[in-house]
């Protein structure tokens, strides 16, 4: 179920969903690489998949949807093919949420704001409207808290690359009730 709250859209997961897998950078031949991290999160109690950019090609998401977990995801600066991933967004057996160049978002009552670059994401996280800020683009794996402009802090997660684009093959790993994420390498992708 899908609930309009001011600019955020928020999901029904009961308090104990709270596990998220946070891959970025599906790339053609990365199905392996995704398929691995997904099945492994899953195995460890995942209850939904952040993707945070560069779909390069939708068709690698037919490796993954058989899993059966949410995917909500927006494009980063490599879009592949929009009209595709729109179409595919559509049928909701695949349970894709697809938001765009960015999206707000509410799971496990946390706010999550998604966008594919970093300097964007900083900027939200400083305003402390969010618990959670994801972003992609920089290729290598980062979980830091930064203080907000209400005194607080909000944690913005980087998780790298899952196809090993010019870095090792990781996602990220965390409960959102907690807030505690962990930097996961992609076994026997480690130094690819």
């Amino acid at each position: 179920t899908v609930r309009a709250s001011h600019d955020t859209k928020e999901f029904d997961v009961t308090s104990s969903d709270t596990q998220i897998l946070v891959p970025v950078d599906f790339s053609k031949g990365s199905n392996r690489a995704i398929v691995q991290a997904e099945q492994l999160a899953k195995a460890l109690g995942a209850q939904a998949i952040l993707h945070c950019g560069d779909l390069v090609a939708p068709s690698t998401l037919h490796a993954i949807v058989g899993f059966g977990l949410p995917i909500h995801m927006i494009h980063g600066n490599n879009t592949g093919d929009l009209y595709y991933l729109s179409k595919w967004a559509q049928d909701p057996k695949n349970r894709l949420h697809y938001h765009g160049q960015d999206g707000s978002l509410v799971l496990a009552e946390r706010r999550i704001f998604m966008v594919h670059y970093p300097h964007y994401a900083k900027a939200m996280a400083l305003t402390g409207d969010f618990d959670l800020v994801c972003n992609g683009h920089e290729h290598r794996a980062v979980i830091e808290r930064i203080r907000n402009i209400r005194g607080s802090e909000t944690l913005r997660i980087d998780p790298g690359s899952v196809a090993g684009v010019s870095a090792a093959t990781t996602y990220v790993f965390g409960d959102l009730q907690t807030l505690e994420f962990e930097i996961r390498p992609v076994p026997g992708y480690e130094n690819k």
